[in-house]
């Protein structure tokens, strides 16, 4: 008991220190663009200016067919506690939503959004009926309303900071980073009709994953689900997990923190032959003094069987 507590505190300091280190990077964070590599032109699409515009953008933007981009701040807006935005190709923006905590809607959205039929989903930390985050909808219009408003321990997940993805049946997949029977994060599921389904809880150090964090899960062809964790597992240093659509949860990698990197905070890849890409922000082994485990993370790729291979060592 003594070095699960031991490992959960280090796991909420490192995740302390990765919030604030995006935090820093992400305020009054312009849009850019970056054509392609023959030309290879950078140019600022639209700054943002805090107040009740808004401020630290986390999470990826996505495009429709017109070349508007839509996604989300995590700070800013009319109560400074973030925005759904728009902006448009020639750089001018809209602001479609300010959050504002209440019980009917969400606070502090980290994921950026994903699309639907005429609409856009997403999730926030905070907010909605029990305080715990939501999942949420919004059109181009900024009509915005509450999909789900996550319970708490131990029946549901709660404070979801990944995004979604949406299969063609209009279900809607992601991760809560605490919450469930063993307060360890979820794996969850909403139906067309807003009707959740938690998948899976995870139980954490050392049978199991703990705390799915910033990235969304990848889904493979057959519905399987996979996804991280950036605590749990065999060395308490983060996983990789496969699902299936039945709830079947398969490890496929714990980290050690050696070599092959330690606390994935981020989403995977879903690549050729099945084939999953992710990173570690810690871990590896070309890291400098400022790094922890030996290394500054690294890039790797692991195959549906869990064979992990380090494709790059950061160094700080």
């Amino acid at each position: 008991m003594k070095a699960k507590v031991q490992r959960s505190l280090r796991l909420q300091w490192k995740v302390a220190i990765l919030r604030t280190c995006v935090l820093a990077s992400a305020v009054f964070a312009p849009f850019f663009i970056v054509q392609s590599a023959s030309a290879q032109t950078f140019s600022v699409l639209y700054a943002f200016k805090g107040g009740t515009d808004g401020d630290a953008p986390f999470g990826a933007i996505v495009r429709d067919n017109a070349g508007n981009l839509y996604g989300t701040t995590q700070g800013g807006g009319t109560d400074s506690i973030g925005t759904v935005f728009k902006v448009s190709g020639a750089g001018d923006e809209t602001l479609l939503h300010s959050f504002s905590g209440s019980p009917t809607d969400g606070s502090g959205p980290f994921a950026g959004l994903v699309q639907g039929a005429g609409e856009f989903y997403g999730t926030t930390e905070g907010g909605g009926t029990n305080g715990t985050g939501v999942v949420f909808k919004v059109n181009p219009s900024g009509d915005e309303s509450l999909v789900y408003s996550f319970a708490y321990y131990p029946t549901d997940g709660e404070i979801p900071y990944g995004g979604l993805i949406r299969d063609s049946a209009g279900n809607l997949y992601g991760t809560t980073s605490a919450g469930g029977e063993f307060f360890e994060g979820t794996v969850f599921k909403i139906d067309s009709s807003g009707n959740e389904t938690v998948l899976h809880s995870f139980a954490g150090y050392p049978t199991d994953g703990a705390a799915p964090y910033y990235g969304s899960l990848a889904r493979d062809a057959e519905g399987n689900l996979y996804g991280t964790t950036a605590g749990g597992g065999a060395f308490g240093l983060g996983t990789v997990f496969k699902l299936t659509p039945t709830g079947v949860e398969t490890i496929l990698h714990s980290f050690t923190g050696s070599t092959d990197g330690a606390y994935p905070s981020g989403g995977l890849l879903l690549g050729a032959k099945e084939n999953l890409y992710g990173t570690t922000s810690d871990g590896g082994s070309s890291g400098g003094t400022e790094c922890v485990y030996g290394g500054c993370g690294v890039v790797f790729e692991i195959s549906p069987a869990g064979k992990l291979t380090i494709l790059h060592d950061f160094t700080g």
